[in-house]
């Protein structure tokens, strides 16, 4: 994860393909960056697909947090997350306004850095006002996990401005 004084570079900006759906050519119009960044940070709640062994998606709701270029959640060992991201880094995670979307692509990590996981519970449990005491000793000592998904390529899609705005952004590998 960056240092404080690292900075992410931002995605590339561009249109997805979507043949027949109307969408410019033109970069006129494209979501900044700042856009998608701001709904990841204040979603409440996010879609996660993960693959389960033979290749059949499973989606379930989580909570999180976006920080510094990637977003970061906490579940059980045991969890068919869990159990699937052991098997098949890639997931999507999106946020919980269809209205607003923004959808990533990524591969997840189990986050070992402890300093990294105290800050996660530091933003985390103010965020959505939820004691995480019981937890704590558990996600600090690596008993359970907390996972990081660096995005590969996101989308921006604003409903009132669907066409002239569908937006997709390429991260820097």
């Amino acid at each position: 994860m960056p240092s404080k004084k690292q900075t992410v570079k931002a995605p590339k900006a561009s249109r997805p393909e979507m043949p027949e759906y109307g969408i410019p050519e033109t970069k006129n119009g494209l979501l900044p960056w700042k856009w998608a960044e701001q709904r990841l940070k204040k979603s409440h709640n996010y879609w996660i697909t993960t693959v389960r062994p033979g290749g059949v998606p499973h989606t379930m709701v989580v909570w999180g947090l976006w920080m510094n270029g990637a977003f970061l959640f906490s579940t059980g060992r045991r969890s068919r997350k869990t159990r699937n991201l052991d098997e098949n880094k890639n997931c999507v995670i999106c946020t919980e306004d269809a209205h607003e979307a923004v959808i990533v692509e990524g591969t997840a990590a189990e986050v070992s850095d402890v300093s990294v996981r105290r800050t996660f519970l530091q933003k985390y449990e103010p965020k959505y006002k939820f004691d995480m005491g019981k937890m704590k000793d558990d996600i600090l000592s690596l008993k359970e996990p907390i996972f990081r998904v660096r995005p590969r390529v996101a989308f921006g899609l604003y409903e009132k401005k669907f066409q002239s705005s569908a937006t997709r952004w390429k991260f820097p590998e």
